[in-house]
């Protein structure tokens, strides 16, 4: 329910309402937008509530429905556009964000080698996973807390945020006490406990669309984070499974300006499993800014062949190259500017 509040309720005759609400079972937010006041029914609704027990409220002029599944996200909550600042990055704000690195982190002269190289061409996240859900058990698993550590080290060292997958909620604190953002997967998108143990964490979470998962299915999901009082969402497109088996997933392009006017949290791209196809990587990630996403996760490596993991979709430190070089003349052609941020070699 979302009620509309008469020009006349004051500061403390509105949080009086919240409080009359709580003591009634209702949890609620504040929106004041156009000089118009609401109260915002998160929780505690229930198919007998009607609108008359809220229009009978004090203050409360007009009472009307709201979307069931999407209170927080939802683009109707917050016409403005989110930004997720995070020191000196800002995803969301109008400049197309980088993330690159490499699938697993393997050794600590491996993620410093790619950090080196990402960050020479612009780069403004590293990404490295420390644990690694793989389909098989017998595939490599990833280094654990070593591997936070090395990267955590390589992106001070380069001037870098970085970014690295969580798979469950015991590992919570201490991958976010290595990162800046915390990656869920899309094998976890609905593993609503993990959702909800991020939720309560104050750190920026990547969010990664479920393997068949429909945009409102995607959108619950990161319900659930912001439900629990994490606000910092990023949404990130990375294939959907089709009936297609050339490539590794079908990349859902349209997912960008359809989430756009689904929800005010910000968009990026995830090509490398987006295609699984090294040599179609690029094109895609131009695909990505020519729809104004607001940024990349990309898989890199120094040596793709050699790499532990994912090595048909990873591109080499030179790809990158070019393909931020690519990615600038269309950010330009669209209005979108690439973040580019120089480091001096150390």
């Amino acid at each position: 329910m979302i009620l509309f509040l008469d020009k006349g309720a004051r500061l403390h005759d509105i949080e009086a309402l919240k409080e009359q609400l709580r003591q009634m079972g209702y949890d609620s937010i504040v929106q004041i937008e156009n000089n118009a006041t609401t109260l915002r029914i998160l929780n505690g609704i229930t198919a007998t509530d009607h609108a008359s027990l809220f229009a009978a409220l004090p203050f409360v002029e007009k009472v009307s429905p709201a979307n069931a599944s999407f209170k927080l996200v939802n683009q109707n909550v917050q016409h403005k556009k989110s930004v997720i600042r995070i020191k000196e990055v800002e995803i969301g704000g109008g400049e197309f964000v980088v993330m690159a690195g490499p699938c697993s982190i393997e050794t600590k002269e491996q993620i410093f080698d790619i950090a080196c190289s990402v960050s020479q061409q612009g780069a403004a996240i590293l990404r490295g996973g420390a644990f690694k859900p793989r389909t098989s058990p017998y595939d490599f698993q990833g280094v654990g807390e070593q591997g936070l550590a090395w990267m955590r080290e390589a992106a001070d060292t380069f001037d870098l945020l970085c970014v690295s997958e969580v798979m469950n909620t015991d590992d919570i604190d201490l991958v976010a006490h290595y990162v800046d953002i915390l990656q869920i997967g899309s094998r976890n998108m609905q593993n609503f406990s993990l959702l909800k143990a991020v939720g309560k964490i104050q750190k920026p979470v990547l969010l990664k669309r479920g393997l068949a998962a429909t945009y409102k299915e995607f959108l619950a999901a990161a319900e659930y984070i912001l439900n629990e009082g994490n606000s910092q969402v990023i949404l990130c497109e990375r294939g959907i499974r089709t009936f297609e088996t050339y490539s590794r997933n079908t990349l859902d392009i349209a997912a960008v300006p359809i989430l756009r006017e689904l929800t005010h949290l910000p968009i990026i791209v995830d090509p490398s499993h987006g295609v699984g196809l090294r040599q179609i990587v690029p094109a895609m990630a131009n695909a990505a800014i020519a729809v104004q996403a607001d940024g990349l996760i990309v898989e890199v490596h120094t040596d793709p062949d050699k790499s532990i993991s994912d090595a048909q979709q990873t591109i080499s430190t030179a790809t990158f190259a070019e393909m931020m070089q690519s990615l600038s003349k269309i950010g330009d052609a669209v209005g979108m500017r690439v973040r580019r941020k120089q480091t001096e070699l150390v």
